[in-house]
């Protein structure tokens, strides 16, 4: 990539692709950390404003001071922009990206946390049909896989294949025993 192309490049229309609603979070919040990364305001999700430096701080500690100040500023209109207008009514009067982030967490972790163990309950429930093909059944079960991937809970390819086969092999000698 050349650095014209480089200095063009902004992630930013992914988040144009799905707000906040309620039923998204974890997918959600992947997008402004990834865009956030790329900005290189990433560490407003994480580092708390320190306190107003004192009027005799030296110059570069008041410049780090107010460049983040303004990145906190930008990083918590942007989260707002990219939720449905009822969590930005909630959140509008928020101070801080991680303020937003940890109420968020905790409204909606329940709710991850059910979708993922459904996720791995289909999964491990995964059966062959009898009589049916091989192809669409792993197709089915990597679908599993990349779905809990988007759940922040991904699987390691080299675990994936085991799940699959263990679950496919299995289906295959139970169909094979009862020929």
């Amino acid at each position: 990539m050349s650095s014209s192309n480089h200095n063009t490049f902004s992630p930013r229309s992914v988040l144009e692709k799905e707000k906040l609603n309620g039923s998204n979070f974890l997918e959600w919040y992947r997008n402004p950390r990834i865009v956030l990364r790329q900005e290189k305001r990433d560490y407003v999700l994480e580092k708390v404003l320190p306190k107003k430096y004192r009027s005799n701080a030296p110059q570069s500690e008041k410049n780090a001071w107010d460049k983040h100040s303004n990145d906190v500023v930008d990083v918590t209109c942007l989260m707002l922009a990219t939720m449905n207008s009822d969590l930005q009514k909630q959140y509008e009067n928020v101070a801080s990206p991680i303020e937003m982030i940890t109420s968020l967490k905790a409204m909606f972790q329940e709710q991850a946390r059910t979708e993922r163990y459904q996720m791995v309950k289909s999964l491990v429930e995964c059966k062959l049909p009898k009589d049916d093909p091989v192809s669409p059944h792993v197709i089915k079960m990597m679908g599993y896989i990349d779905n809990l991937g988007k759940l922040d809970c991904p699987i390691s390819q080299e675990l994936a294949t085991d799940i699959i086969l263990r679950v496919t092999v299995v289906e295959l000698r139970s169909v094979h025993h009862e020929l």
